[in-house]
């Protein structure tokens, strides 16, 4: 129980935005990273308590339309004047607020609402998790993603991941080259390491219905084992088209944010498996319902990625093993993509898995010293 009342009673909302360097370029179809902008929510109540948030797209506004940037503007300006007064354990009232001043943003939502989670679960002194119903399990399988270099480059990092046991299943970042070149490359890697590990590939949306039509069978004859989300996330028809043709399980991402959309995809049978990512569809609760809707159909879950640090990579993790129908493993991977540590405790990855830590709300400490050394000074990197 609080002690006081006021540990539930919202103070005020700050927020923060770090550049964390890469260990290595991680190309996607459209940009390439050397650092991950990221942005923090602090929610601090009158009593003194303190829960964190992220805010993370990966590369950019390029995936989801939102940047660290506007997720700063639209917080500061519009949301942190509603949650003075308001209480940590009202999440659904303070979100319908929220919601009722900002459409959308569900990047910058997602931030707020775990910082609420965390606070709330902090001053009951229990984990996030129990907040979510408890555990289904206590870690999770972690996909590596390899990017999309050149096929030498992306195969002497998958063996090395291989036989150090870190990881045991890859994903490929497909649709920067030409899809002719992009197919072979790709067909190459997957049959040098056919047998030893299950190979994915992600297009992040990047070709049209008929090229695709044209390449991914060539991809299932090659030994990639799913194919996730080769159109626009807008063409949902087109996603079932290849689903249905395919003989391997095709992912939606781009095509999945909102519950509304999860019931489309179900009536349309257009994916085989679901990527769930907190930070895209607003946060822990609205990806505990897609999950629940996907369960309902049949369909599998895998827990996804925005690239986030170690405290959007929690948040991620306490969700994945509280939904029982994320079942197809993860892509947590984000903390160790970084070549700059901001927790105080890092998460632990073993046996090509992350566990959940112990402790009350997201079981992890920010490196305050890690985090003023990252710190921008303004809101953009030139300020």
């Amino acid at each position: 129980m609080p002690s006081s009342d006021d540990d539930l009673v919202i103070d005020r909302l700050e927020t923060v935005i770090i550049d964390v360097p890469l260990r290595r370029p991680h190309k996607f179809a459209r940009v390439t990273m050397t650092a991950q902008p990221v942005l923090l929510a602090f929610v601090h109540t009158r009593g003194g308590v303190v829960g964190v948030g992220e805010g993370v797209v990966p590369g950019g506004p390029w995936w989801g339309g939102e940047s660290v940037e506007s997720m700063k503007v639209t917080l500061d300006t519009y949301v942190a004047p509603l949650l003075p007064g308001k209480r940590v354990d009202r999440i659904e009232e303070v979100w319908q607020d929220i919601a009722d001043h900002v459409n959308a943003n569900l990047y910058a939502k997602t931030a707020v609402e775990v910082a609420l989670h965390d606070a709330w679960a902090r001053v009951l002194g229990l984990p996030l998790h129990t907040l979510l119903g408890g555990l289904a399990r206590t870690s999770i399988g972690v996909t590596w993603a390899l990017g999309a270099e050149p096929e030498d480059v992306v195969v002497e990092e998958a063996l090395a991941k291989l036989e150090s046991g870190e990881h045991r299943t890859f994903k490929l970042k497909m649709g920067a080259l030409d899809p002719e070149a992009d197919t072979r490359r790709v067909c190459a890697i997957a049959e040098k390491l056919c047998g030893s590990s299950g190979v994915r590939v992600d297009l992040n949306a990047r070709w049209d219905l008929s090229t695709s039509k044209t390449y991914l069978p060539r991809l299932a004859a090659a030994g990639v084992e799913l194919i996730e989300q080769p159109v626009p996330g807008e063409q949902v028809e087109a996603l079932a088209e290849l689903n249905a043709l395919l003989p391997i399980p095709v992912m939606a991402d781009e095509s999945l944010r909102t519950p509304v959309d999860a019931l489309r995809l179900v009536r349309l049978r257009a994916a085989d498996v679901w990527s769930i990512k907190t930070t895209k569809v607003g946060g822990l609760r609205r990806a505990r319902d897609v999950v629940a809707i996907a369960a309902a159909a049949g369909i599998p879950c895998h827990g996804g990625t925005s690239i986030e640090t170690g405290i959007g990579t929690a948040a991620s993790l306490h969700l994945a093993c509280a939904a029982p129908g994320v079942t197809w493993g993860s892509e947590l991977f984000g903390p160790k993509l970084f070549a700059e540590e901001i927790l105080r405790t890092p998460l632990r990855y073993e046996d090509g898995s992350l566990h959940l830590p112990d402790g009350p709300g997201l079981g992890v400490e920010l490196d305050h010293d890690a985090v003023a050394a990252l710190r921008r000074t303004g809101l953009t990197r030139e300020d």
